[in-house]
C-alpha cells in the first residue's frame, strides 16, 4: 500500500486465448495533509515523493507563501493511509481556517472541496516575462519527459509533470495517478531546490484545467506545455496571467494558445544581437 507499484496477479483474454500473469500496476493511497494538529485534505494520491507533495500543495493552496513558513514536516505511515503532517507559525496557520476543506479529494480532482464558485475560479497569479524558447527547444523538452518516468514505464497508467530549462534540461520530474498531484510534487521539488521557475517550462502530460494553469502560475512558470488539449476556461485563466500556454504537443508539433511572443524561431538574445 506504500509502495509506488504494486504487481498484480490477472487473467489475459487476448486473440481469443487465455493465460495468467502478472502486470505491475500503481497503488493509490490516501494522503491526509494536516497542518497544526488538524486535518486539511484527504488525497488520493501515489505514495511517492510525499514532502515534495506536502510543500506543494501547501504553496498551490496558498496556505504558505513560502516553503519556510513549514516549521516541521512528518511524513507518517498508517495502515490504512499516510499522514502528512506539517507544523507552521501561528500567523500561517491562521490561513488554513479560510480555506479548509471538508471532504476528501479523489484522485486527480484539483479543487474538491471548494465551497464557492469565486474560489474555483480565482485568479491566478501574474507570471514574470521570463524568457523566450524557440519551438526546437519546445520539441526537445516534451521528447525528454517519457524516458524519465521511471513509474510510468512500468504501468504506463500515471501522469507527470517537469520543469525543463535551457542550461540544465528536465530539472525535475514528478509522477502520481492524478494530475494534480504531480504537479503539486512538482511545485514543492522546486521550492525546496529553491529553483528560479522563471527560467524555463512547467511540461505536462495531461490535460490542461483552469487549475493546473492556476497551480503553474503559483509556481512562477512563465511557460507550460501539454500533450493534450486546454479547456476554453484555462485558456483564458492563462491568458489573464500573463502564461504562455503551449499545449497539443506531439512529435510533429504543438499549439500555442496564448501569448506566443515567448516562442520565436530565434531567441530574444539572438534578436537584441541584431538590433545592436
Amino acid at each position: 500500500m506504500h509502495v509506488p507499484v504494486q504487481a498484480i496477479d490477472r487473467e489475459i483474454w487476448r486473440d481469443g486465448v487465455a493465460s495468467e500473469g502478472a502486470r505491475l500496476i500503481p497503488e493509490e493511497t490516501p494522503l491526509a495533509l494536516t497542518y497544526n494538529g488538524g486535518t486539511y485534505a484527504v488525497m488520493m494520491g501515489t505514495p511517492q515523493n510525499l514532502e515534495d507533495f506536502a510543500v506543494g500543495f501547501s504553496l498551490d493552496e496558498g496556505i504558505i507563501k513560502s516553503v519556510d513558513d513549514i516549521t516541521s514536516l512528518d511524513v507518517v505511515r498508517l495502515d490504512e493511509g499516510i499522514e502528512l503532517r506539517m507544523w507552521l507559525e501561528q500567523d500561517n496557520a491562521a490561513r488554513i481556517s479560510e480555506r479548509r476543506r471538508h471532504i476528501a479529494g479523489p484522485t486527480g480532482c484539483g479543487i474538491c472541496g471548494i465551497d464557492s464558485i469565486a474560489e474555483a475560479v480565482r485568479p491566478a497569479a501574474i507570471v514574470p516575462q521570463g524568457q523566450t524558447f524557440t519551438p526546437e527547444q519546445v520539441m526537445v523538452a516534451m521528447q525528454a519527459i517519457a524516458p524519465l518516468q521511471s513509474i510510468n514505464v512500468q504501468t504506463r497508467a500515471v501522469h507527470a509533470a517537469a520543469f525543463w530549462s535551457p542550461s540544465n534540461g528536465i530539472v525535475a520530474l514528478r509522477e502520481d495517478v492524478g494530475r494534480h498531484n504531480a504537479l503539486d510534487k512538482l511545485a514543492g521539488s522546486l521550492a525546496r531546490s529553491r529553483t528560479n521557475a522563471s527560467t524555463g517550462m512547467v511540461l505536462l502530460t495531461s490535460r490542461v484545467s483552469v487549475e493546473m494553469v492556476q497551480k503553474t502560475a503559483a509556481i512562477g512558470a512563465p511557460v507550460m506545455v501539454a500533450v493534450s488539449a486546454p479547456t476554453a476556461l484555462a485558456v483564458r485563466t492563462a491568458d489573464a496571467a500573463g502564461i504562455t500556454l503551449i499545449a497539443i504537443a506531439r512529435n510533429d508539433g504543438f499549439e500555442v494558445f496564448t501569448h506566443p511572443g515567448r516562442v520565436s524561431a530565434r531567441r530574444a538574445s539572438e534578436i537584441m544581437n541584431v538590433v545592436a
